[in-house]
């Protein structure tokens, strides 16, 4: 009798977890962090141009949340990057996200604040696809803290070049 319960635990416990993995989807890599990126606007509105001085790269960014109940987190060191390597920014300087705060990553040249919750990349070269890419967020340790790949026709339905994660 005993053996038969064992065997049975083992069956349910297998069981459990096959269905725990077949019940995950493929895109739902879950980091550690209590920093995630909330959203994309990686079509900026109206004809891209990378001009300093008249485009639009000002339109661009990526928004950036605390979403820690009780953790203040300063995002110096932390790297945005896209699939390319070369297109990255990192964050030199103190900036404070309390719980539930953001912060807008644009493109462009600008004064970073922290009451209008901007950081400006100081390039107006566009960073994201407008086509696809993927967002990478890490951590000044090098380690992930959130990545989210897009392609413009599975994630934009209504067209307008932005993208919604973790609500």
């Amino acid at each position: 009798m005993r053996i038969r319960f064992t065997s049975a635990a083992a069956v349910t416990a297998a069981t459990a977890a096959t269905l725990a993995v077949v019940a995950a989807p493929a895109q739902a890599t879950e980091y550690s962090s209590s920093l995630k990126i909330k959203g994309v606007q990686y079509d900026a509105p109206g004809r891209d141009s990378n001009n300093c001085r008249t485009g639009n790269s000002r339109s661009e960014y990526v928004t950036i949340k605390n979403y820690s109940r009780t953790a203040t987190i300063n995002l110096k060191g932390y790297v945005v990057r896209d699939t390319t390597s070369s297109n990255k920014f990192t964050f030199r300087s103190n900036h404070y996200l309390q719980p539930g705060d953001y912060v807008s990553l644009r493109g462009g040249h600008g004064t970073d604040s922290d009451a209008k919750n901007v950081v400006y990349r100081q390039n107006c070269n566009f960073i994201w696809n407008n086509d696809k890419d993927t967002i990478y967020l890490y951590k000044p340790s090098g380690a992930h803290a959130d990545t989210h790949a897009y392609t413009k026709s599975r994630d934009d339905r209504d067209g307008n070049g932005y993208i919604n994660y973790h609500g």
